[in-house]
């Protein structure tokens, strides 16, 4: 199962060539992987105010294939490749029609308030495991 995000690329989101920046590729997953926790009915405010929990990327691997250009509509697909207790891996490409553009392996974690690791609450594994490829 993929969580599907669309977005059309805005001047601001180019450099002088016309052309997406490269760290805005960065800002288009991480929109996506908002709109997918929320999409999984998790309320990221409310998991920090009551339990104190917070996500973090840990890693991530990008590959950039294709440029993306001022007004091209782009769509962000996510996909959970593994879950553990703490951890989430994240497959998550940008296409502009059938063509891919950006391709990465994202590892989120949980973390406390205090920046030390934590478990995902239960409830939230128990939503992601029906998701994994």
């Amino acid at each position: 199962m993929s969580h599907v995000f669309a977005l059309r690329v805005y001047y601001e989101d180019t450099d002088l060539a016309g052309i997406v920046y490269y760290a805005n590729y960065l800002k288009f997953i991480e929109r996506a992987r908002t709109e997918w926790v929320r999409g999984l009915g998790v309320d990221q405010g409310r998991l920090r105010a009551e339990a104190g929990l917070v996500f973090a990327v840990r890693r991530i691997e990008a590959d950039y294939l294709r440029p993306a250009k001022f007004d091209d509509e782009l769509r962000v697909e996510t996909v959970v490749i593994a879950v553990t207790g703490a951890r989430i891996v994240l497959e998550q490409e940008i296409f502009r029609g059938l063509e891919k553009l950006f391709a990465a392996q994202v590892v989120l974690v949980c973390l406390s308030e205090a920046g030390h690791p934590a478990r995902l609450p239960a409830e939230m594994r128990l939503r992601l495991v029906p998701a994994v490829h």
